[in-house]
């Protein structure tokens, strides 16, 4: 993006989450998307003044700190700032008071109400919640399809599916699996799931419906905590779990009325990787 905000270029890049692929595996996918941007623009990296990584998992200052200091090594002389994945949600849903629900691997809320004031709900990775995340989605199938199976010794047609899906030969070759890279095993297995409350499947529906109240509950507390339940405000949807399933789709927008009646529906204005170049540009001094 230029200073008139006009959109050069763009790139795609690996996972960028330190706490989940490592530092060093976050800062070479922020390196290839940037290098490959850079080459499509055409342009010098002397040509580049300053940039934002809106990262998952940097929200703990230490983690931030770290991952900026390693971006300045990596792109010295320029301006850097590192934020969160929800700050680009706000940047990326314009002004005043807000809400935009995350579903996707992991679940949160970020909001802000009409004084500025901020707030997050969620967000803290699989060992502390991340209720109504596709993570939780999978792990939850898998709990009840080996649950079924420990009581009767014989498979579901969702703990068959599971196993296919995996490409695992037996429950204790899906355990060594989990134990092993449970990111690799619980999200995948959301689209399985969703296809199969599709097909009429009563586990999958109600591992979906569940699903779908936790994620409003995250909206309906955030709602709470910037007193947000007596005045209109935008609320947004943004994930990878979204307009997949237009079932799933409807469940939870059905609990996103109940959790936030006064939230008006509304898309985000701008992307992720465009709302974080805006948040770059603010790092130049006024012309």
């Amino acid at each position: 993006m230029d200073e008139s905000r006009h959109v050069v270029t763009s790139s795609r890049g690996g996972p960028s989450n330190p706490m989940r692929v490592g530092f060093g595996g976050a800062l070479a996918a922020i390196c290839e998307a940037a290098r490959m941007a850079i080459v499509a623009a055409k342009i010098s990296n002397d040509a580049v003044v300053s940039l934002c990584a809106g990262l998952a998992g940097t929200a703990y200052p230490e983690s931030g700190r770290k991952m900026r200091m390693l971006l300045e090594e990596e792109f010295p002389g320029k301006l850097v700032r590192v934020c969160t994945d929800m700050d680009l949600t706000l940047e990326a849903i314009g002004d005043g008071a807000a809400i935009v629900l995350i579903a996707g691997t992991g679940s949160a809320a970020v909001g802000r109400n009409a004084r500025g004031r901020m707030g997050r709900v969620g967000g803290h990775g699989y060992l502390l919640g991340d209720e109504g995340s596709a993570y939780h989605v999978g792990q939850r199938a898998v709990l009840e399809a080996l649950r079924y199976f420990e009581r009767t010794g014989g498979d579901t047609a969702m703990g068959r599916k599971i196993l296919s899906d995996i490409g695992a030969a037996t429950w204790a070759d899906l355990q060594s699996r989990v134990y092993a890279a449970p990111d690799e095993v619980f999200p995948r297995l959301f689209p399985m799931v969703l296809q199969a409350a599709e097909a009429g499947n009563e586990m999958a529906q109600t591992l979906l419906d569940d699903c779908a109240a936790a994620l409003a509950d995250l909206v309906g507390d955030l709602a709470e905590r910037l007193q947000l339940q007596s005045q209109n405000f935008l609320l947004a949807k943004t994930g990878g779990m979204l307009a997949r399933s237009a079932w799933f789709d409807e469940r939870l927008d059905h609990y996103l009325r109940k959790a936030a009646p006064l939230g008006q529906f509304s898309a985000l204005q701008l992307s992720p990787a465009e709302a974080a170049a805006h948040l770059a540009l603010q790092l130049l001094p006024p012309a």
